[in-house]
């Protein structure tokens, strides 16, 4: 009967300590998952407090990027004049595949769409410098080619380099 007694007291209390751990929790629970948000917050904070400067740097890379390939700044930058055609679209194509890879690390900070804008424009480029030289006889210059792709772009109703410029920067506008 004592042993009995013993094990009863024991479920008892066993049970009891249970129950007011039980509702001791669910009275707390509410503040720590409060307390638990809030410091979600502030390390949200701090992370975009971090991150919005290299976002900001990666848009400028971009709209950088979009400018030195548009083809009169880029045609001007090179300056061939003493080159065939063909060495000026090697030159240029060269050129425009080392300035995407210099900038191919800014897709991380921006978004898919800005990213996406800005690989379409730099295929779109190579594709007018490829097209363009295809065009020409195989002693063309360097200056006929300049001409035949700035020809082109003015029969353009609208600049593409504008306009992904443009979509850029409203991409870079959802961050504000």
């Amino acid at each position: 009967m004592l042993f009995y007694n013993l094990l009863l007291d024991i479920v008892k209390y066993t049970v009891a300590g249970i129950g007011v751990v039980w509702i001791a929790f669910y009275l707390i629970k509410p503040y720590i998952d409060r307390s638990e948000k809030l410091q979600l917050i502030d390390l949200k904070k701090t992370i975009t407090a971090q991150t919005l400067p290299l976002r900001l740097q990666a848009y400028e890379r971009l709209i950088l990027f979009i400018e030195r390939i548009n083809p009169p700044n880029l045609l001007l930058r090179v300056n061939a004049s003493g080159y065939s055609a063909q060495d000026l679209h090697n030159l240029v194509v060269s050129e425009i595949r080392n300035e995407y890879q210099h900038n191919v690390t800014q897709q991380i900070y921006v978004t898919d769409a800005a990213w996406t804008i800005v690989r379409r424009v730099k295929d779109d480029t190579i594709a007018l410098v490829n097209n363009a030289v295809k065009g020409l006889p195989a002693e063309a210059s360097a200056l006929d080619l300049s001409k035949t792709i700035l020809a082109h772009l003015a029969t353009l109703e609208d600049n593409p380099y504008d306009i992904a410029a443009a979509v850029v920067k409203k991409e870079l506008e959802v961050l504000f």
